[in-house]
């Protein structure tokens, strides 16, 4: 069985910063990593090759050069080969745009490596739209799975649904599927040494109408970050209704009311 990871380098940080001028994120000096939501997927693929003999599990991811360090994180954490995305034309992609590159790479891995991928999976928050095949979005839980097909749990507002999905296909899991593991010295040691292949939009025969800010139907108009609170108004009073009292005259003042 072949099995495929999805993943992105994100921030790792809360403190993200816009470039006022351009309305892109600060990457400089930024520390990254992978995705949280991703994590659980490399785990979760890892757990079933470690239940499905002869499983093997790739690792994809599309962006600048520096998310090379989440590929080879994600082969310490038990992936056995990852694959790189990497071209300024894939700048500026909506999901779109990503999941037909991601489409494009995908066979690009099922040609070089001769086997077909059987099972993709990604975090919650990954687009799968472009994919075309089975999937299933907020798994919690793999049931069962063999060479034509798997058994997964499916979180719903008002439960869970137990669905069978043919292969290939695609799981998009969420944070109750598993723990992610903590990387071991002999996955470091093999991540080091893995020769990660770095693909082009040419690399992989994609079309360049579908790829980038220029294949991407939907655009950023702006974005900013949110302008500081500012402290709330205290109404004062003795007693309740002296309260409400100042409080309507307060919204009255302000043209609220």
């Amino acid at each position: 069985m072949h099995i495929l990871a999805c993943i992105k380098q994100t921030p790792a940080t809360s403190n993200v910063q816009i470039d006022p001028k351009t309305g892109t994120l600060k990457r400089e000096g930024m520390a990254a990593a992978i995705n949280p939501f991703d994590e659980y997927a490399i785990e979760e693929a890892v757990r079933i090759k470690e239940k499905v003999p002869n499983t093997v599990v790739s690792v994809l991811t599309m962006g600048p050069p520096q998310a090379e360090e989440s590929l080879r994180d994600a082969i310490s954490r038990g992936c056995d080969q990852a694959f790189h995305l990497c071209d300024r034309a894939f700048a500026g992609a909506d999901t779109y745009a990503t999941s037909y590159a991601l489409q494009m790479g995908i066979r690009k891995i099922e040609t070089v490596t001769q086997k077909k991928v059987d099972l993709i999976l990604c975090g919650k928050q990954t687009n799968d739209g472009e994919l075309d095949i089975p999937n299933a979005a907020y798994v919690k839980k793999v049931e069962e799975i063999n060479e034509t097909m798997i058994r997964v749990w499916r979180m719903m507002e008002d439960g869970a649904d137990l669905i069978e999905l043919p292969l290939p296909a695609l799981i998009a899991v969420v944070k109750e599927i598993n723990e992610p593991r903590v990387p071991s010295l002999r996955g470091k040691m093999a991540a080091k040494k893995a020769v990660i292949p770095r693909w082009t939009a040419q690399d992989i025969e994609a079309d360049k109408t579908k790829i980038g800010l220029g294949g991407s139907p939907t655009i950023v108009a702006s974005s900013f970050n949110p302008p500081p609170r500012i402290g709330g108004v205290k109404i004062g009073g003795a007693t309740a209704e002296e309260k409400a009292k100042n409080l309507v005259a307060k919204l009255l003042e302000m043209k609220l009311i």
